[in-house]
């Protein structure tokens, strides 16, 4: 009789320590799983927002498609990925920072457009201009190199774009030189590409609080 009392005494602490053992493998299991779950609403709310922030983006892309059916229907300009393009010999002779007749028309026709576009986004214009890598020769004038003949062009093209009723704030220029070549500088074709102007929308920067400079 006393040999099984003294079995039973023997294995409850047994069968303690497995109940304890698989309390704390349940709480491990319970933990992983929870940590599943949160890493799993974590990626769907990241998958969500990057869902809408292409939503966006083609929105934003039809938007401006709409607006510049007309100078796209003629093939005055392109549009590629958000960036409207112009031949550079549409809007200037070679070596040259004045507009042509035929450019002027081009940015008088795209004014209207792109301000009624601006008017529902918060969005402004960048005016980019790109050369080719030739250097700068005869012209109407002398330019040091092709930063300031690419920086004059954006220019002349965001001063008449104002001219054409585009809010002064709602656009600035750019100058890229050389630099971004859409063509090969090995023949003509190549350079005459290179040789342009884009105007893209981008984001306008967040306004300075009354206590920043």
């Amino acid at each position: 009789m006393s040999g099984e009392i003294e079995a039973d005494t023997e294995s409850t602490p047994i069968w303690a320590a497995f109940g304890d053992l698989m309390s704390v493998l349940l709480g491990v299991f319970v933990l992983i799983l929870v940590g599943m779950i949160g890493m799993q609403m974590q990626l769907s709310n990241q998958l969500e927002e990057e869902v809408k922030r292409r939503q966006a983006e083609a929105q934003r892309r039809q938007t401006l498609e709409q607006a510049l059916a007309a100078p796209l229907a003629a093939g005055r300009v392109t549009l590629v990925d958000g960036r409207i393009g112009i031949r550079g010999n549409v809007l200037f002779a070679l070596n040259s920072d004045q507009l042509q007749p035929e450019g002027r028309e081009v940015l008088k026709s795209l004014a209207g457009p792109l301000t009624g576009y601006l008017k529902s986004r918060d969005e402004i214009l960048m005016v980019s201009g790109f050369t080719d890598d030739r250097q700068v020769r005869d012209g109407n004038r002398q330019f040091a190199d092709n930063w300031e003949l690419s920086a004059e062009r954006a220019l002349t093209v965001t001063r008449s774009l104002i001219a054409e009723g585009v809010p002064a704030s709602s656009v600035f220029a750019a100058a890229f030189g050389a630099e971004q070549p859409v063509g090969a500088n090995t023949s003509e074709e190549g350079r005459s590409r290179n040789r342009r102007v884009e105007i893209a929308p981008v984001p306008r920067p967040a306004q300075s609080g009354p206590d920043r400079p």
